[in-house]
């Protein structure tokens, strides 16, 4: 054997383990990764049966609309209208946050599995944080709990930087990020909300009044 290739074969197993070194997570993280998803997914099941609940408001709310109209009580029909307005805004903003703590996941997992945690979790981390202070009148108990989630990914992220000597992080494509993940977020609940919960036409309403006469 050559001395190059002696050479080679001393350098290229070093050099690989570098690259294994920066594609996978340290040992301390995983644990940490795991405990979070745990309890993210929690919030999304507690958040699923809000919606539920939000979904037979919508029905009873809509039914007093439709009764109203057939005593002819216009007025009582568009206080129980607008009443129905801002339970479907409730609605889209826990699906909303939902979708986002559904994209929080999904990255956690690209941590998990190649890495980087810095550059992933930062964005993660605001959008957290932006979903406990949107949910903190609809879910009161959320805002303690995602508390607790958005402390445990500071802890990681901190953890991060200092293991790969990454400190500093870029704002900007963080804000960028997180405003990325929350305006897709938005746009998937109003588009879902609006397909389960059609908008309150006049023609649907004489449908329902027939219906209900009948």
């Amino acid at each position: 054997m050559t001395d190059f290739v002696k050479q080679w074969d001393k350098k290229e197993p070093a050099r690989f383990s570098k690259l294994k070194d920066k594609m996978t997570p340290s040992d301390p993280f995983r644990p940490k990764i795991a405990i979070a998803e745990k309890k993210i997914k929690i919030q999304m099941n507690k958040m699923e049966i809000a919606l539920s609940r939000i979904s037979d408001r919508d029905a009873f709310i809509f039914r007093k609309v439709v009764l109203a109209l057939q005593r002819q009580d216009r007025q009582r029909a568009s206080i129980y209208a607008n009443e129905l307005s801002e339970v479907r805004q409730l609605g889209i903003l826990v699906t909303q946050a939902k979708l986002a703590l559904h994209q929080v996941v999904l990255r956690l997992n690209t941590v998990r599995d190649l890495g980087d945690a810095v550059t992933v979790i930062s964005p993660i981390l605001s959008v957290v944080k932006n979903v406990g202070s949107n949910l903190s009148y609809i879910v009161p108990e959320a805002q303690g709990e995602i508390g607790e989630i958005s402390n445990l990914l500071s802890d990681i992220l901190v953890d991060a930087g200092g293991i790969s000597g990454n400190t500093h992080i870029n704002t900007t494509t963080t804000n960028e990020e997180a405003d990325k993940i929350l305006a897709e977020a938005s746009t998937l609940a109003e588009k879902r909300m609006n397909e389960l919960f059609p908008a309150v036409s006049t023609h649907q309403l004489q449908q329902e009044k027939k219906q209900v006469e009948i």
